[in-house]
């Protein structure tokens, strides 16, 4: 018997390296959301999380995407501190997609 919502997970595979970037992305909106203070890039942080979460919902991220958008989302957020721990984990999961391949 399986909960509503649930896929059957019979013959399906999710590589743990998106899974663990869904988890990390969608932990750091919530918080951001709950956060009551407004800061200048707020906006930024918000829209480059959702771009995140479309390339998670994918299921095969770009790595130099994953590393642009924790580029962004790190400069526009890195100074509330509140959202330190949040922000280390979607780095550390962008991090288990390792380097980018180098073209050329």
């Amino acid at each position: 018997m399986r909960s509503l919502g649930q896929r059957p997970v019979t013959g399906s595979y999710e590589d743990p390296r998106v899974a663990e970037l869904r988890t990390a992305v969608s932990q750091l909106r919530r918080q951001l959301a709950a956060l009551p203070s407004e800061f200048p890039d707020r906006a930024i942080a918000e829209d480059e999380l959702a771009a995140l979460a479309a390339m998670a919902s994918g299921g095969s991220p770009e790595i130099p995407r994953l590393r642009n958008s924790l580029l962004l989302i790190a400069g526009a957020i890195g100074s509330v501190s509140a959202l330190a721990r949040g922000l280390t984990g979607v780095r550390d999961a962008v991090d288990l997609f390792g380097e980018p391949t180098q073209r050329g």
